[in-house]
């Protein structure tokens, strides 16, 4: 990956954007990127409830067969949730594993006192929970118990009179969010890199490298939506609000998945083969078109794209569920890229596979611009392709 994109991608990742305010991410990062690239005739979708965007190629255009490609730029947090006499800030752990979380430097926002919606940031806390191995019980060090959620809290290191008053007198309170303070960095192996938050700071890179790749040379037959969603990490509510609005023919979601073959513990689950540096994954099952797989799988084939098929039950876990969950028709799959320590400060990834998943999502819409001729690729293609397990041929 050239050191300007892997640069791009670092600020993405790096934009402070916990759940329910991820105005840092879209609006900060990604929607100047996006009118920098954009022709004249694009727009940007911009809506009242939640700061997702969406980059449309051709607005109001409902006659074009349309696709949406979605990354979500909500980041998981931790939460203040109380203040004791003492200075600890109490906090829960959201989608975290507790002891994934001791000893880390993170960020708290809080609102000012004096001016309710203006943010302050204050760094140099720490997570911690024991406060010392002298202080643990002899079961957690012999690690046969755990840390739990109820157990955390964030160092400030308050001291001297009243701790609790100077902690207040900051304006931090219940709900504040606090992220990790950990930007990504290359990793020690060639192509590697680790850090917090690739979910799902890579999915947003892709909708937004994608439509740089689309802006140098548009496509004349199909409609794309290039969209950054939120509150993917509470329920993927976001994704269904901008879709059940826009109600796209054709929905991609993209976000990270697991290397589950470097997976501790896991070999004796028999998961499903998926490993880092072997190209972006695709999800089967739940929601998702065989058909729309199908297209996805031969442009990756024809352009000698690396391809790994991951298996899903009732739900794809990601925005590839948008309209199913807002209650609409659409031919739907989910793309992504295995990714080590999930939920972590280290989360771990592979350029080559992002940009597997970026070229393959191109290959994929460019090739439907040129079907039937070229006149681009029909609703009636999805209504009158779905697979009859009737007609197969017998081996």
């Amino acid at each position: 990956m050239p050191a300007d994109q892997f640069e791009f991608m670092k600020e993405i990742l790096a934009a402070p954007s916990p759940i329910g305010l991820e105005g840092a991410m879209s609006y900060g990062v990604l929607k100047p990127a996006f009118e920098k690239l954009m022709p004249k005739d694009w727009s940007i979708h911009q809506f009242k409830g939640n700061a997702s965007l969406v980059l449309d190629t051709a607005p109001g255009n409902d006659d074009m067969l349309s696709v949406m490609v979605i990354g979500h730029a909500d980041k998981i947090r931790m939460q203040v949730r109380h203040i004791s006499d003492d200075g600890k800030i109490w906090v829960n752990s959201d989608s975290f594993i507790p002891c994934v979380l001791i000893g880390h430097e993170v960020s708290l926002f809080s609102q000012d006192p004096k001016k309710p919606g203006k943010y302050r940031v204050i760094n140099g806390g720490t997570i911690e929970a024991l406060g010392a191995i002298h202080f643990s019980e002899p079961t957690q060090r012999t690690g046969e118990k755990g840390i739990k959620p109820e157990m955390l809290y964030l160092e400030l290191q308050m001291h001297g009179k009243k701790p609790k008053e100077q902690i207040e007198k900051l304006g931090i309170k219940a709900g504040d969010p606090i992220l990790f303070n950990r930007p990504i960095r290359k990793g020690f192996s060639k192509d590697t890199f680790y850090g917090a938050y690739l979910d799902n700071g890579l999915g947003c890179f892709t909708v937004a490298e994608l439509a740089k790749l689309i802006a140098k040379n548009p496509l004349k037959n199909v409609r794309m939506m290039f969209t950054i969603a939120t509150h993917e990490e509470i329920g993927r509510f976001g994704a269904a609000a901008i879709a059940g609005e826009l109600k796209p023919d054709v929905i991609i979601g993209v976000d990270v998945n697991h290397d589950y073959d470097a997976a501790p513990g896991m070999s004796s689950r028999r998961p499903n083969t998926l490993s880092m540096s072997k190209g972006c994954t695709i999800t089967t099952g739940a929601i998702t078109s065989d058909y729309l797989n199908a297209l996805f799988e031969t442009a990756c084939m024809n352009r000698d794209i690396p391809v790994q098929r991951d298996t899903s039950g009732r739900d794809t876990g990601t925005d590839a569920m948008a309209a199913a969950l807002a209650g609409f028709d659409s031919a739907a799959t989910s793309i992504g890229f295995p990714i080590r320590n999930m939920h972590t400060i280290s989360e771990t990834g592979h350029t080559g596979d992002v940009l597997a998943a970026i070229y393959g999502i191109e290959g994929t819409v460019r090739d439907m611009d040129n079907m039937n001729s070229g006149k681009g690729i029909r609703r009636s293609d999805f209504t009158n392709n779905h697979v009859r397990l009737d007609k197969v041929d017998e081996l």
